[in-house]
């Protein structure tokens, strides 16, 4: 790597990390301020909070990764323009090309780095993130739930004591409406959590249960001496641990288990496809991004030339080919013929900018440069 290969690699890298940590860090403290809960409502520990939170770092990364290197390079060709540098080196001969190969070689390193997040890092932290939520659910009773407070969980249970006798609950009501066409009452004098085989149960003693049943007009009673619940059931919403497209890794979506009952529910399919080739598509938009920058600023230009314009510009394409990207993703769920645009947008964005930067500059520099046979104009 050459001097100047060096100093403008330097100048969009520092850019580039600046721009990365700061919008990671602005977005990750708007989303723990909405999971303060955890802490103040549900009694998690911080431990347990910083670590939902920071399950979501490698989603935030690859999202803001490729408009991180957008800013980047405008930074870059900003600066470069606005102390002359780019003129200069435009003047000593240097072709566009020159100019792009440390932008190149930084964006060939964003884009493993986004190839990392998309394909290993996000499935394997949404998946730990599943994991963390459903123990937590599965031990509500100890995690959860305070004393003499009515607590619900997004997936319909809640629960409520009056006071806790050492290891024992006093006064325990649970209501169940996961299943909102049969909702169960459990009331009972005491109850206790106990642990057999790893698995979570409230054992609760003297009490009933309240079912309404489909089409009946009173609901069932069932009064018990001694019952046991099993709180794993509670870990999912369904009572069985399935985790969703996003949070499988990446040979499960290529090749998935076509016989899984979670497969062969109506529009699961075509929700593995979206994620497989969103995960595979998403580092090319970190070169289209380049490209495009490159596109509009990669051009030397005079101070009396504005750059305003050609920056909105590229933002507006940006923003377009972003745009194209998500109807190209909710179209690949329905349609499997459309897999070839979601790969064909971003690269149609990177061939567009790298040849909206290469041929005018070139076309000028032939109208610029002087006939060799010319001779210089005599003296007045």
């Amino acid at each position: 790597m050459s001097l100047l290969d060096r100093y403008i690699f330097r100048i969009a890298g520092v850019a580039f990390v600046a721009t990365v940590l700061g919008l990671t860090g602005v977005i990750w403290v708007t989303q723990a301020l909405r999971e303060i809960d955890l802490v103040t409502g549900k009694g998690q520990s911080i431990l347990t909070f910083l670590t939902i939170t920071s399950l979501s770092l490698p989603a935030l990364v690859a999202i803001i990764a490729p408009v991180a290197l957008f800013i980047a390079t405008v930074y870059a060709l900003n600066k470069l323009n606005g102390d002359s540098e780019l003129i200069v080196m435009s003047a000593a001969g240097a072709p566009p090309g020159r100019i792009l190969r440390p932008l190149m070689m930084l964006t060939v390193l964003v884009t493993i780095l986004v190839s990392l997040m998309t394909t290993w890092a996000m499935p394997a932290s949404f998946r730990a993130l599943r994991d963390l939520i459903t123990n937590v659910r599965a031990d509500f009773v100890t995690n959860v739930v305070k004393e003499g407070q009515f607590t619900t969980l997004d997936i319909g249970i809640t629960f409520h004591y009056r006071e806790r006798a050492g290891d024992a609950l006093l006064g325990i009501f649970m209501q169940d409406r996961r299943d909102r066409q049969k909702p169960s009452i459990y009331i009972a004098e005491r109850g206790q959590t106990v642990e057999i085989d790893g698995t979570p149960y409230l054992v609760l003693e003297k009490g009933s249960i309240q079912r309404e049943q489909p089409g009946a007009s009173d609901p069932a009673f069932v009064v018990f001496e001694r019952y046991a619940i099993d709180l794993s059931q509670f870990g999912s919403d369904n009572g069985a641990l399935v985790y969703k497209p996003r949070e499988r890794d990446t040979m499960a979506l290529i090749r998935p288990d076509v016989n899984e009952t979670y497969y062969k529910m109506p529009g699961t399919p075509g929700r593995f496809r979206t994620e497989l080739h969103d995960r595979l598509s998403a580092p090319l938009y970190c070169l289209a991004m380049m490209a495009i920058a490159f596109g509009a600023l990669g051009t030397p230009r005079t101070t009396r030339q504005g750059r305003g314009a050609a920056i909105g510009m590229s933002i507006i394409a940006v923003g377009l080919l972003r745009i194209a990207g998500f109807a190209v993703s909710s179209l690949v769920a329905r349609a499997s013929w459309a897999v070839a645009l979601a790969y064909l947008i971003p690269m149609l964005g990177f061939l567009g900018g790298l040849a909206f930067a290469m041929g005018p500059s070139l076309s000028t520099l032939r109208l610029r440069t002087p006939s060799r046979r010319g001779r210089a104009p005599a003296a007045a």
